[in-house]
């Protein structure tokens, strides 16, 4: 394994913060559902995301997509924490949308 790919699956994992379980609970939620941008379709591309997340956080052989997905998690979650609003987040849907990206900014 590559030095680049440790990498990726390591920062991964830094940036996923919440288990299959707690992400696989979080996304049966109505509030999960709320936020997003749709592709036309009916789920968001951060609740798919998620259900990816799911899938990869079981495995332990990840193949050219699941590296190519992680590097896009990484890229959201760095991107978006970086637009953190001032005040209380528990309810927002900034912290719904990272939530539906595998990481809850108040673990």
């Amino acid at each position: 394994m590559s030095n680049d790919v440790k990498s990726v699956i390591t920062e991964f994992y830094k940036v996923v913060n919440m288990t299959h379980q707690e992400l696989d609970s979080w996304l049966n939620t109505d509030d999960s559902k709320t936020v997003g941008q749709k592709d036309g379709d009916d789920e968001s591309i951060g609740h798919k995301s998620g259900r990816y997340i799911i899938q990869l956080l079981q495995k332990d052989d990840y193949t050219e997509n699941d590296l190519s997905h992680m590097k896009k998690v990484i890229s959201y979650v760095h991107r978006h924490t970086a637009q953190q609003p001032s005040g209380d987040i528990e309810h927002t849907r900034w912290r719904y949308s990272l939530k539906n990206w595998g990481h809850d900014p108040l673990k």
